[in-house]
Order: structure tokens, then sequence, then C-alpha cells
């Protein structure tokens, strides 16, 4: 969204009974706002998932104010106290421990049960390594799907992962460096080893990296160098024209041993295939050798 006119029609002091939604630094320090150290200052608290991470970031601010935790394992529990806070006329800001909150992570709950008593939520925009990974990807911006972390289950992972094969949009993922590998290799089942990927990591850091082009190339350089620090990968939605000329290996294989459980020779089943995916006879052939 584009605006030629800028102003400053809120106060930058906070309001009474209202929850800010801060966002705060992924990595670099100065990508805080003006906006997001004045109301970090005057809130009457600050609810942050972790207040140790929180209360360096204020330390490097050079702010001192009330910190209650808020994450995950307790969010439920603390609704209640924040939203009298706010019948009292106090003003909260909700921080994640970096970025944006709500965006995998804790928040949602609050900002739901905030406006169903009709308080006020306003957001102090900031970081997001989802959109930052996004915009700096090279690969369609226009429409996109945000998967955060894959789940690790078998059955819900491969849901998604087939969502993200056969999505014709942008898709974005968080993962760690212990599971990074095992992720790439899984979409490259599914997806196919010439997906266009970027994978970022270590965004806004001083040793921030982006490899790009396709799955390939990418898992390729990861398993040569040892995964470090926080990633974002962005993978090109579906070419229909890619997708209909180079149909899945594994469905193929899949469809190959279903045929000839079903009674039809190998050469047989081979042959059908290539007809029904374009590719050649030879090569769906060799799937199961």
């Amino acid at each position: 969204m584009h605006s030629s006119n800028l102003s400053s029609h809120r106060n930058q002091e906070p309001e009474s009974s209202v929850l800010y939604i801060v966002g705060t630094p992924i990595g670099n320090l100065e990508d805080i706002s003006i906006r997001a150290i004045k109301i970090l200052n005057k809130v009457s608290l600050i609810a942050c998932e972790d207040t140790r991470i929180t209360g360096k970031l204020l330390k490097h601010l050079k702010i001192k104010n009330k910190l209650i935790s808020f994450h995950k394992d307790n969010s439920m529990s603390r609704l209640n106290y924040l939203i009298n806070k706010l019948q009292e006329g106090k003003s909260i800001a909700l921080v994640s421990d970096s970025g944006m909150p709500l965006v995998s992570d804790p928040g949602e709950n609050l900002v739901k049960e905030v406006k169903r008593n009709n308080f006020e939520v306003i957001c102090i925009a900031g970081p997001c390594a989802a959109i930052s990974a996004l915009v700096s990807s090279g690969l369609d911006t226009s429409t996109f799907t945000f998967y955060g972390f894959i789940p690790k289950s078998n059955s819900e992972r491969k849901l998604h992962l087939k969502s993200i094969s056969n999505s014709h949009n942008t898709s974005i993922i968080y993962e760690s460096p212990k599971r990074i590998l095992k992720l790439l290799n899984d979409l490259k089942q599914i997806c196919g080893g010439k997906r266009n990927i970027v994978l970022l990591k270590e965004i806004t850091k001083r040793y921030e990296k982006h490899y790009g082009n396709d799955l390939d190339t990418v898992i390729e350089t990861i398993e040569s160098n040892e995964p470090k620090g926080e990633y974002t990968l962005v993978i090109s939605g579906r070419d229909d024209d890619e997708f209909n000329s180079s149909t899945n290996e594994k469905d193929l294989s899949i469809e190959l041993k279903e045929l000839m459980k079903a009674g039809l020779s190998h050469s047989a089943a081979s042959n059908y295939l290539s007809k029904k995916s374009g590719r050649s006879k030879n090569e769906i052939y060799k799937l199961i050798i």
C-alpha cells in the first residue's frame, strides 16, 4: 500500500486502554523505529515472550519499564490479567523475542480477547523476516502463503509440503539450522530438484547470506557448509508448463508400482506413463530399478 500523505495523526504518547503490537529488530538493533522506542518507553507495561531477551533490548535502548512474560505456555493464564489492566486504563505493549508479534509467535488469542472487550489494538510496524525474505528473493510477491515452521509429524508435514508443491503462490517457511537440510530434501522429493527457491539466513545480521537458484543447487551448498543461524525459505509457485512436462518423479514411481501390481508388465506400465506424462519411456522405466 502506498500513500503520499504521511501524517502523525496519532499522538506519539501511548493512549489509555490500548494494546500496542510492537515490531522489534530481528537481528540488527538499528532497525527499531523511533515510534517503537517512544511506545516502549511510555506504556504502562510490556508483555514479552522472554523477559531476559526483551530486557537486553530495553537496556540497549536505555528504557526502564515493567515487563511481564507472555509466551505460548502461559499466554492463556495471562489473558484476564492483561484485560483487567486495560480496563483500569493502562496501556500495554506486546512484543515477541524478535520481529512482529503474532507471526509464528503467541499473541493471537490476546488480540482476539482485547477486540472482544472493545479495546483498541494498534500496530507499531517493524521488521518481519518473512516479508524481508520475500521482497529480496526475486520471486513473485503478488500472492504468497506464509507457513511458519512446518510440522514435524509425518502426516501433517506431508500435507503442508504437498500444498506447497501444488500451490501457484510463492511460499515462505521458517526453519532451524538443525532441520534445514531435512526440509530441503523433503521439498525436493515432492517439488522436484528444479523448483526455484531462495534460502536466506541471519536476515539483517552481520553474516546475512542468500542462497538461490533451485533446490538441487541450494541442497548442494548447504551440504558442503555446516548450517548455522535461523533460516527463511522462499519457494516459487508451481509452473504448470514445467509441472506438466516433468511430473513429480515420486508420484510417477508410485503410479508405476501400482500399475505393475495391477498386472501390467514393467515395460507396458512404463509405456503407459510415458504417454500420460510426456516423459520418455526409458526415464520412467528406470524409476524403480
